[in-house]
């Protein structure tokens, strides 16, 4: 489980094809920490290190993991947002955060509010019914954020100057695909009613 509180990004040094997986090493600071077997949340996507060398380490996404995420669209060079699993003597300082994806989604607009980045990001209604609430947690790119000016099929959050220099967030443009994870106690909900498959 994690949070969706990010310690750090890495950047992506190499992507290996093999069959339908593709292997990414990372280069980040916090390599050294890792072990291999360990759960890291790399855009929001939970993945086991698979080797750990000086200053980077390995992933692989399989591909059903490349189809419903935004990670089979990354280049060598790219930022992604990392977090380790939660400590069990950890403080809750996000959400409930799994690591799993549940659709991606289309920054629509980006705005700078001099002193704060306003976002708004699109996503495709899917059979499963995500949504979003005024002021409830959304996880973007595995950064657990509040949703305001919720709608069927868009939201708005706003980003403070901390996490906007310390995630990926002052790379995402207008047009650029995200990670999504629907807080899971408004899944549960929603599949209590009958509207959640």
């Amino acid at each position: 489980m994690f949070t969706g509180i990010v310690e750090t990004t890495g950047r992506v040094s190499a992507i290996e094809a093999e069959g339908t997986n593709l292997t990414f090493r990372i280069e980040s600071a916090m390599a050294s920490e890792l072990k291999i077997d360990q759960s890291v949340s790399h855009n929001g996507v939970c993945l086991t290190v698979t080797s750990v060398s000086d200053g980077s380490y390995t992933v692989t996404a399989v591909d059903e993991t490349l189809k419903k995420t935004n990670l089979g669209k990354i280049k060598t060079g790219d930022r992604v947002n990392l977090e380790r699993c939660m400590p069990a003597n950890g403080r809750f300082d996000g959400h409930i955060v799994q690591g799993h994806v549940d659709q991606t989604g289309i920054c629509t607009n980006v705005q700078d509010l001099n002193g704060s980045w306003l976002f708004d990001f699109r996503y495709e209604p899917d059979t499963a019914g995500n949504v979003t609430v005024e002021k409830g947690s959304i996880c973007i790119n595995g950064v657990s954020l509040t949703v305001f000016n919720s709608q069927t099929d868009q939201f708005r959050v706003t980003i403070i100057p901390y996490t906007h220099e310390h995630t990926t967030f002052s790379d995402l443009k207008v047009g650029d695909v995200v990670n999504l994870e629907f807080d899971i106690i408004g899944k549960y909900i929603k599949k209590m009613l009958g509207g959640y498959q």
